[in-house]
């Protein structure tokens, strides 16, 4: 989970509803009927949470260069040399490295590190010796992405 993208959202759809919400504090409410600010209020409430929950679901999606490397890069495996946990989460998951040793066909064997957030459904996978599906990024080798 990228927490950077998803305070930038809230953020970003904290201060457009402040900016609306000024606009009709200022110029629409005079100009309605008599009665009608209840169901005002009520909707810009919910227009509020319409408009965070679209914004966090969209923060959540893959980044551009992550959606790109996992259509074009070159498929490999990755055979688990060591795991080193470095320090839990307060969302039920590890931060842990991995030592790999990095395999794509038509290309030599090279090794490399990864630190990753070792959910507790896939911790059973995530083993020495174990083997992990992976992408690597065709003009950057060191660029790779665990397929779990």
């Amino acid at each position: 989970m990228d927490h950077a993208r998803i305070v930038r959202t809230v953020l970003g759809v904290t201060a457009a509803y402040l900016v609306a919400l000024g606009c009709w504090l200022g110029w629409l409410v005079p100009l309605t009927p008599p009665g009608t600010l209840p169901v005002q209020i009520v909707t810009l409430v919910g227009l509020f949470g319409t408009f965070l929950g679209l914004g966090m679901m969209l923060a959540q999606r893959p980044s551009r260069s992550d959606r790109r490397l996992r259509r074009h890069g070159l498929e490999g495996w990755a055979n688990i040399e060591a795991v080193h946990p470095l320090q839990r989460t307060d969302h039920c998951t590890e931060i842990t490295e991995l030592d790999l040793e990095l395999v794509v066909p038509g290309s030599e064997t090279y090794y490399g590190s990864i630190v990753f957030d070792v959910e507790p459904v896939v911790k059973p996978r995530i083993a020495v010796g174990g083997t992990l599906s992976i992408r690597v990024d065709p003009a950057n080798r060191d660029r790779i992405m665990l397929c779990l």
